[in-house]
């Protein structure tokens, strides 16, 4: 699945009506197939169909409302797309099942398997590379105080911890993506601190994801409250990452990070 060596662009499709900044704008199938479409024209290698808002407050969505909220829309993506990769959101194996039954073959898990355990065997059985992600809490309150003494080692430690369940349970380590969870748990200095060291996260030997698009963090520090302003901000987090080794840059606007990776990348590799 990842077998170039340039960064890969994953594009955000929100198939929510609550989401923090596309809520309600690809609920409706032709929408979700046209943005999609338009993410692939523009460069992402990966789609990543989500059915549940994981912003600061939101609530869980069952898994029957994923599932009629995410399998139409990756059905008919797989059926325009057979070479694309498609990633299911979720948290939870039956929607993750039935979403690689349609046609999914990535499975971006935020809760890194804690929610629901069966999501590691389901990657195992099917060999589908899943995504752990750190969050402090829950969306409901991972926000309410969050507290670290040294955030990125407490970020590492528990990455390894959810690394050693995923293999205990079978899943493989050529598997295995992590993603460090901007945002998710974090406050505006943590993310800062993680994002100025991801070297270390990326030094655990697997891939890492960075999800920062249109984050509130760098709202609050720019003075910016409107999310799809902070276009120019994601890119240049993404171009920081490519330099610190990050794999995959989970984004809304794929045109702008897809430039920066690339530059980046060939910055990166001139010497």
């Amino acid at each position: 699945m990842f077998s170039k060596p340039q960064p890969l662009i994953m594009g955000i499709l929100n198939v929510t009506p609550d989401s923090f900044s596309d809520g309600g704008k690809y609920t409706g199938l032709d929408a979700a197939l046209r943005q999609a479409e338009l993410m692939i024209i523009e460069g992402a290698d990966i789609i990543d169909v989500g059915g549940e808002s994981t912003r600061p407050g939101s609530l869980s969505v069952s898994a029957t409302e994923q599932i009629k909220r995410v399998v139409p829309v990756i059905s008919a993506i797989r059926k325009q797309h057979a070479d694309i990769i498609i990633s299911i959101d979720t948290t939870l194996s039956e929607v993750a099942d039935a979403a690689l039954q349609a046609g999914a073959n990535m499975i971006n898990d935020v809760s890194a398997g804690n929610d629901d355990a069966g999501i590691l065997a389901l990657a195992a059985a099917t060999d589908t590379p899943i995504i752990l992600m750190h969050m402090q809490g829950t969306p409901q309150t991972m926000q309410d105080n969050p507290v670290y003494q040294d955030v990125v080692a407490e970020v590492q430690a528990a990455l390894q911890q959810r690394i050693a369940a995923a293999l205990a349970i079978g899943v493989k380590p050529e598997q295995i993506i992590l993603d460090p969870g901007i945002g998710f748990g974090k406050h505006k200095a943590d993310n800062l601190h993680l994002i100025a060291q991801l070297e270390q996260l990326v030094g655990l030997g697997f891939p890492v994801l960075l999800g920062t698009s249109r984050k509130r963090f760098m709202g609050n520090l720019l003075q910016v409250s409107v999310p799809e302003e902070l276009i120019t901000a994601t890119a240049v987090t993404t171009a920081l990452g490519v330099m610190a080794g990050v794999k995959l840059f989970r984004v809304h606007d794929v045109k702008a990070n897809r430039q920066a990776a690339d530059l980046a990348w060939a910055i990166l590799n001139a010497g």
